[in-house]
């Protein structure tokens, strides 16, 4: 099973819409807010090189990483296999 990591914001549509999708298919989901976690922000600026979320960190079984930027359904549908 991947593992999924999103960061987001409280105002941000984009990462609402994520949410509710990823849990219409049944992905769990460990979030992160970077309006009030600066150590999580600092992280997702360093692995996205931006500072505009959503950004999501998928990790395979075997450690390998995907970043994903902005909410693209087919993007996630093809990484997480759906």
């Amino acid at each position: 099973m991947k593992n999924v990591k999103i960061y987001t914001s409280p105002t941000c549509t984009f990462c609402h819409q994520l949410k509710e999708w990823l849990q219409e298919k049944g992905v769990e989901f460990e979030e992160f807010d970077v309006f009030a976690d600066e150590d999580a922000r600092d992280f997702i600026v360093k692995k996205s090189g931006q500072m505009g979320v959503p950004v999501s960190l998928i990790t395979s079984e075997d450690d390998s990483e995907e970043v994903v930027v902005g909410f693209d359904t087919d993007k996630f549908t093809q990484i997480l296999g759906l």
